[in-house]
């Protein structure tokens, strides 16, 4: 199929995921307000020592960032699965790949995005310098997509299986540490007046190994699964 065709379906498949979504707008909100509560409850812990919220904001923020994110996996393929949609779609003539990314990226627009977005609202807590607000959301908008592509291997393996979310987290958690160091890293970087650009690099390294590998990698688990 040429390549106008492919991208019609690739968009398609990411207007009806997102549109599913909104209709969801629950589970949506779940993610986004496990995260503004887990990152907002450190601060009212800890008391107003500045110093001590602004050393461990990057963490607390990424930390609670990875968890929102794995609670959102159980969604990104259960559904389909369910009800026979996933059938359908691996027996399509298109790559079973681009299919995959296109459903993880409608997954990383309604719940990774969102965080992303909030993300600087929620550091003014921590009393976070402006330089250091704006690492930190490039830092998230770069390693959050990575969670999603990471997680989706994750989903595809335990799709069906009881306790699926328990196998999740242990399948993707030793695979999400690299990420979290980095992303949390080049904030504290920033804020210590060192460079950020080689925990930049690294990120997005991350980044195009996951959106090269991961697809492959789901698409495979998936017809495991399915089988």
């Amino acid at each position: 199929m040429n390549n106008p065709g492919m991208l019609a379906v690739v968009q398609c498949m990411l207007a009806r995921d997102l549109v599913l979504a909104i209709r969801r707008l629950s589970d949506v909100l779940t993610t986004l307000f496990f995260f503004v509560i887990v990152v907002s409850l450190f601060p009212l812990g800890i008391g107003a020592d500045m110093d001590m919220l602004r050393a461990i904001a990057p963490g607390v923020v990424w930390v609670a960032a990875l968890l929102a994110s794995m609670l959102a996996l159980g969604r990104l393929f259960s559904d389909d699965y369910a009800d026979g949609t996933l059938e359908q779609l691996i027996l399509t003539p298109q790559p079973l790949a681009l299919l995959v990314l296109s459903k993880v990226l409608a997954h990383w627009l309604v719940t990774g995005l969102p965080l992303v977005m909030i993300a600087p609202l929620l550091g003014l807590q921590y009393d976070l310098p402006p330089a250091a607000l704006w690492t930190l959301v490039l830092s998230l908008l770069v390693g959050t997509p990575v969670l999603s592509l990471v997680g989706a291997i994750g989903a595809a393996l335990t799709l069906g299986l009881r306790g699926g979310g328990v196998l999740v987290s242990l399948l993707v958690l030793p695979l999400y540490i690299p990420v979290l160091v980095f992303g949390a890293g080049v904030v504290d970087a920033g804020i210590s007046g060192q460079g950020t650009q080689a925990h930049f690099w690294l990120l997005s390294a991350f980044l195009v190994l996951a959106v090269v590998f991961s697809p492959l990698a789901t698409a495979a688990a998936l017809r495991i699964s399915i089988e």
